[in-house]
């Protein structure tokens, strides 16, 4: 009985943590929301990374606890979007603000090196 539940447990959770890894980047509306003046900010993630994840969590709550910021996210092999910003690593973190990269992280990122990163961005 307990091997089912690990299971069943293994299974939900596998699936909560992919329904956030999907693919929002878009070059027009990244470069649109740069000439807007907002904050950007870029992450790349893999399918079986659960740190990504877990990243893109905060990120998406940042989305909604920040004024004038656009999120997007990618599949790191993406290789064509992978290029267009140098990103060869799945857990990466990107800010821009007046068209230029502000901040990079690489690796999982806390909350809050997260919210003092997009705090000093705005």
């Amino acid at each position: 009985m307990k091997k089912i539940l690990a299971i069943i447990t293994i299974f939900f959770v596998s699936i909560s943590l992919s329904s956030a890894k999907e693919t929002t980047f878009n070059k027009e509306l990244f470069d649109k929301a740069l000439s807007d003046g907002k904050v950007v900010v870029v992450s790349s993630w893999i399918k079986y990374c659960t740190s990504c994840a877990s990243q893109m969590k905060v990120l998406d709550k940042a989305k909604n606890d920040f004024d004038n910021i656009e999120y997007f996210k990618f599949d790191v092999t993406k290789k064509e979007i992978a290029e267009f910003f140098n990103i060869q690593y799945q857990t990466t973190l990107l800010i821009f603000k007046d068209n230029k990269e502000v901040y990079r992280s690489i690796g999982e990122t806390t909350k809050e090196l997260i919210y003092d990163a997009l705090n000093s961005s705005i």
